[in-house]
């Protein structure tokens, strides 16, 4: 992709010293002339970067090099409050590469071969049993192996439906990835406010009157918002689907950490084929592992898989080769009991100093688990500026613009994520963070 050769120019251009700290880069217009390419291709490439904390962006202003960490003093302390994968203390990195020479001998044959595009069968068969625990009781012909979850996200959002309709339907704020599809997706699309919790009476008036093809949600812990669904609205949200036939993908990116036995899935209430339950193991496991699966009606299947084919043959054998393994030996399982009770550990913590540190005048999101919390700035605090403030000070947050279809004031927000924060630095991130905020508030 164009925008990547853009984004590899300018990290060059930081490394060997000819943009210094602080320097303004290279307008839009200027480096869409130098690469023949449009104005959209380097913006997304200026936003990758300023993802990676490689530049910053001053309203009316232009792009400038942040003081990247090779230049740094290393004795300065660093806040990850962004980083949305798991706790770099608890990647089974030996197991896994256990796991890595198991796969490549038991499946050197397929390694080399293309193979089934709907997935390795055995893994299939153990997300069969793994899926069970949330109540989620399918066959191994409606599970889609998929090159992580956002493959999955994406085919299900661009896919026709039998209810032959265009529009879509997402949360706002949501998953950013989810965000840019559907964007960049040539049909209308609509947004529903979850900074509280879901309105089911609007809910029902864009069913009604908007044509929707499919909905897109998160199950729990919501990224941003850390937001859940109640079981009620969870029932209330199937009825929905049925009575105005609209689809659902239901994305539980993080229903692995719930504690709540009695907390179920769309997919455990839907007896019409019309949610599709997407799973990820980045958060929870590896991000590089790309591995995801999606399980769905077997009257969706081929039309899914047709489409995964203009995608990809085949998600990396090695990969669910490996993650067959991991979860065969009960590595899995004694890993996520681990991860459980950190999260748990930090999301209070993290909310603890919330409570103490940013006062009743500055509203927060109150999930019950998870790893995300969103902080609602005062108007006057814009979210990129004090971002890119923070940012400068070794805090790093989510501005949360880009998970809304369109932005303005109302949702002017952050994004703290606990999963990489180390315990001991949480208390003094928060307190700079509520800081930073008053002093932007004073100016």
């Amino acid at each position: 992709m164009k925008y990547k050769s853009v984004e590899k120019y300018i990290i060059e251009l930081i490394h060997n010293g000819s943009l210094n700290s602080g320097e303004k880069i290279q307008s839009i217009r200027r480096l869409s002339e130098e690469f023949n390419c449009s104005r959209s291709t380097i913006i997304r490439a200026y936003k990758e970067l300023e993802d990676k904390h490689y530049i910053y962006s001053i309203a009316k202003s232009g792009y400038y090099v942040v003081e990247h960490q090779d230049n740094q003093d290393s004795n300065k302390e660093n806040f990850d409050f962004l980083s949305a994968v798991p706790d770099t203390e608890l990647i089974p990195y030996k197991d896994f590469q256990h796991c890595m020479n198991t796969a490549i001998r038991s499946y050197k044959k397929e390694l080399f071969a293309y193979y089934n595009i709907e997935g390795l069968y055995s893994l299939k068969e153990q997300l069969k049993k793994y899926l069970q625990d949330f109540q989620i009781f399918t066959n191994t012909q409606n599970i889609h192996i998929t090159t992580g979850a956002q493959q999955a996200i994406n085919i299900l959002l661009n896919m026709e439906f039998p209810n032959d309709r265009k529009n879509i339907l997402v949360e706002q704020p949501t998953y950013h990835g989810a965000m840019e599809i559907v964007k960049n997706n040539k049909n209308k699309v609509f947004g529903i406010d979850v900074t509280k919790k879901i309105d089911l009476f609007l809910l029902e008036e864009i069913f009604k009157n908007h044509d929707i093809k499919i909905f897109y949600l998160m199950t729990r812990f919501q990224n941003p918002t850390g937001h859940s669904y109640s079981e009620h609205e969870k029932k209330y949200i199937v009825s929905l689907l049925n009575k105005y036939d609209v689809y659902l993908i239901e994305d539980d990116y993080l229903g692995d950490l719930d504690f709540n036995n009695k907390s179920h899935t769309f997919y455990y209430y839907d007896n019409s084929n019309r949610v599709i339950y997407v799973k990820s193991f980045s958060k929870i496991y590896m991000p590089g592992l790309r591995i995801g699966c999606a399980v769905m009606p077997k009257s969706l299947g081929e039309k899914f898989k047709n489409l995964k084919f203009t995608h990809d043959f085949n998600s990396p054998i090695l990969s669910q080769g490996a993650l067959e393994i991991y979860m065969k030996n009960g590595m899995f399982s004694k890993h996520l009991k681990k991860l459980k009770l950190l999260y748990q550990k930090k999301i209070k913590i993290l909310l603890f100093y919330c409570n103490k540190y940013l006062g009743r005048n500055i509203r927060y999101s109150v999930p019950n688990n998870g790893f995300f919390i969103t902080i609602y700035l005062p108007v006057s605090v814009d979210s990129t500026q004090i971002t890119n403030t923070l940012n400068a000070n070794n805090v790093h947050v989510k501005d949360c613009k880009d998970m809304y279809l369109n932005f303005n004031n109302q949702y002017n927000s952050i994004r703290l994520c606990a999963s990489s924060i180390k315990i001991d630095k949480i208390e003094k991130g928060i307190k700079l963070i509520a800081q930073t905020v008053e002093n932007m508030k004073i100016n």
